[in-house]
Parts: C-alpha cells; sequence; structure tokens
C-alpha cells in the first residue's frame, strides 16, 4: 500500500474524531419519546447549539426553552433559544443565561420532562455565583486556577461550591419533574459530575475539598470566596437525595468512541495502531516528551504505526507567550523527537478552540525545528515562554477550522513511517 501523505491523513483522523462526536450523529437514537406534559429544554456547552438544532429538528412534540454557548458557536432553531457567552472566563451573558435556565425548570409537574443538553464548557457558560460572591469574583478565581496548571475536575470542584446552579442544584430545581441528560464529555473518565460541574447529578465532592484545591495551588480568592469556602453552608446535593431520584443521564459522545473511530481510519491507511487511552493528563509538554520517546521506540520496529490518545492536559503558565496546552504538547512533543525521520504528530482541540486561541492546535514534522530555526526562532526559548503558538504560527502549522460545534476534549496523533 503506497504511503500516505503524513499531513493529510493527520487532518483525516482528526476530521473522523470530530465527526463521531458531532450532535446530529450521536443524539438522535437516544432521544426519549414526548411525555405527556410539557417537554422544557435546558443545556450548556460549546455543542449545546448543535445539539438544540438537532433537537429541535427531531422532536414531534411541543418543545420550549433556552441554551448556552461559547460566543461563535450558536446555531439555527425553531422553537429553542440560544444565547452565547464567553469562555473560559465567565461574563455577564453567561450569568444572565444561568438564571434564565434555573428559573425555566421551577415550578414543573411530575409528567413534565426536563431534557439537559450538556458538553464541555458548560461550567464556564453556567456562571451563577450564590449570594454574597460577585461574577467578578469567579472571574478572578477562575484565572488564578487557569494559570496555575489546576485539571477540569479540581477546578469544577471549586465552581460548584461557589455556584446556584451547579452541582445537582439545577435537577433540584426542576423536582419533582422527570430530568434527562444526554451529554457529550468532554473530560477524563467521563465522570458525570465534572461534566460542566454536573448540574444535574448529586456531587460527591465538599467544601472541604473546594478548599484543599486551593491550598495546593496556593490561591488566595476574592474576601467573599474565602469567608463563604471556611464557613461550608448550603451543600452541594449528595447521593440519594430525593430531590434528584427521577433524573437520568446518558452519555451520547465520548472520547473513546472518537478514538475508535480515527483508528479504522488509520488502519484502512495501512498502519498498525496504539491506543493510549483517552484520559491521559499531565503538564502538556511532559506528556509530549513522553509521547515522543514512544515514538522514537516504535520508529526503531521499522512498521507504519499509528500512537492515538484524548485527554486533557494542562499548562503551568510561567511565560508571556500565546497557545493552548495542544500546542505546548506538540512544541515539547517536537523538541524530544529531535527531528527524527519518518515521525509526523498531531495535537488539536476538537472543539476547534485550543485554549483561547483561533487554531484548534497544530501539526509537527521531522522539519519543524530546522524550519523554525532558518526562520531565527529558539524552540527551547519559545517552549520556556508559553509561546508554542508563535513557533507553529511562524511556521504555517497552525490547524485552523473555526469552531466544530462539538468537544470530546482533546485529540492527538503521531504517525511513525519506517521510510
Amino acid at each position: 500500500m503506497p504511503t500516505p501523505d503524513p499531513r493529510d491523513l493527520l487532518r483525516r483522523l482528526f476530521e473522523a474524531a470530530v465527526a463521531r462526536a458531532g450532535a446530529a450523529l450521536c443524539l438522535p437514537p437516544h432521544l426519549p419519546p414526548p411525555p405527556q406534559g410539557r417537554t422544557v429544554v435546558v443545556g450548556a456547552g460549546k455543542a449545546a447549539g448543535a445539539m438544540a438544532a438537532t433537537l429541535d429538528s427531531h422532536w414531534s412534540g411541543t418543545l420550549s426553552g433556552l441554551v448556552v454557548t461559547r460566543y461563535g458557536h450558536g446555531a439555527p432553531t425553531r422553537r429553542i433559544e440560544v444565547v452565547e457567552a464567553a469562555h473560559p472566563v465567565p461574563d455577564a451573558a453567561g450569568e444572565r443565561a444561568a438564571k434564565r435556565l434555573l428559573e425555566a425548570v421551577r415550578g414543573l409537574a411530575p409528567e413534565d420532562l426536563v431534557l439537559c443538553l450538556l458538553s464541555g464548557g458548560g461550567s464556564a457558560l453556567l456562571a451563577l455565583p450564590l449570594p454574597g460572591i460577585s461574577l467578578e469574583d469567579k472571574r478572578a478565581l477562575t484565572k488564578a486556577l487557569l494559570k496555575a496548571g489546576a485539571d477540569i475536575r479540581e477546578i469544577n470542584t471549586v465552581r460548584k461550591h461557589l455556584s446556584a446552579i451547579k452541582g445537582g442544584r439545577l435537577a433540584a430545581a426542576a423536582h419533582p419533574a422527570r430530568v434527562l441528560t444526554l451529554a457529550i464529555s468532554d473530560v477524563p473518565g467521563d465522570d458525570p459530575s465534572t461534566i460542566a460541574s454536573g448540574p444535574t447529578v448529586a456531587d460527591p465532592t465538599t467544601f472541604a475539598d473546594a478548599r484543599a484545591v486551593l491550598a495546593k495551588y496556593a490561591i488566595a480568592p476574592p474576601p467573599a470566596i474565602v469567608a463563604h469556602l471556611a464557613a461550608g453552608r448550603e451543600e452541594t446535593p449528595k447521593p440519594g437525595d430525593p430531590r434528584l431520584a427521577t433524573a437520568r443521564f446518558v452519555m451520547v459522545a465520548t472520547p473513546e468512541a472518537s478514538l475508535a473511530a480515527t483508528a479504522a481510519v488509520a488502519r484502512a491507511a495501512g498502519y498498525e495502531t496504539r491506543l493510549l487511552g483517552d484520559a491521559i493528563e499531565g503538564e502538556a509538554r511532559e506528556v509530549g516528551r513522553a509521547q515522543a520517546r514512544l515514538a522514537l521506540d516504535a520508529k526503531a520496529e521499522g512498521k507504519r504505526i499509528a500512537i492515538l490518545s484524548g485527554g486533557e492536559t494542562t499548562v503551568t503558565v510561567k511565560g508571556n507567550g500565546r497557545g493552548g496546552r495542544n500546542q505546548e504538547f506538540l512544541l515539547g512533543f517536537a523538541l524530544a523527537a529531535g527531528g527524527a525521520p519518518g515521525i509526523h504528530a498531531l495535537a488539536c482541540d476538537t472543539d476547534g478552540i485550543d485554549g483561547i486561541e483561533d487554531c484548534a492546535g497544530a501539526i509537527a514534522g521531522p522539519d519543524s525545528l530546522a524550519r523554525a530555526r532558518a526562520l531565527g526562532r529558539d524552540p527551547a526559548a519559545d517552549l520556556a515562554d508559553n509561546d508554542a503558538y508563535g513557533f507553529f504560527a511562524a511556521l504555517g502549522d497552525l490547524v485552523i477550522t473555526g469552531p466544530t460545534l462539538t468537544n470530546v476534549n482533546d485529540f492527538r496523533a503521531i504517525l511513525i513511517d519506517p521510510n
């Protein structure tokens, strides 16, 4: 079988991962029959607009409601309102939307149904601080957690204990109506209580856990948050809470399913596939270095091999550059691979936005370091300055897709060719 162009194949692998998690494909098989009473739709996340549009086109009964998505991620609907707000740091539009979502589910009856559409990004988009905590307080704390390199579970543990809607509070407000959550997972392990901070499921974390996260990263939050977490009142609904007895949660798309779809494409192109898992975490540059060592070892086998993985790495920001975790992973990978021939890699966020940048990620090849140095760039200095964006932008190797309207976390593919 002829060797495919590696850059083209890497893009096709990424496109397969995204397509498998598209709302039009993954949502319809999980829709329930219309209830006897009302159907109220609420939701949040980067895929919320596309999920609402898919639901709107497939639902035969009456329908009303509201979902909130990231700016630029909206989709046209007839019966469900789609509003946009900021991510990853919340804004006033997200706060207004969260208030409306919470109000939309109040006063329902047992024969009514709440359909909750969740996807990655929902935590920032559902910004509804408890009384006494301002949105600015939450914005400052979110920025500090992101800069410190806290992982998504840690960030959401804190968020749930500052929110009037997260950590099961949305489902509790909807009681006694039935609640069906249909979710696209963007978190390692597909934990329902972490996806969008689990607004419709019981919360196993506590105020003590939230305080421990802040202590771990030596973060001093605004005084109102310190006082709230210290008081420890109004704990989130816990497992066994009767208000959540009629709430059900269904995962409609996962990182694992997207990895399986990409593996099929790689095998069809003549590559032996090796899946490292869909829940890889850690400092982005260190994960990149570790996967470069795997690629170099695989190179010695003299076969076509595709190494595939997913998950969510973190970046501890120490420099002044730009670049999301996928770009930082890839620059760490390129430096560790050292320009070895026959090794190409892609790292992208499946939502099309790597961190806060205008790209999904980037592609690296055997010539990346040499090309960058010929342009006067110092790859190691770029990594030290957290400027992976500048590195790959200079090479023209950013992957720019625009919003994909889904999100199953990060996707990484490494192609090893013997020639």
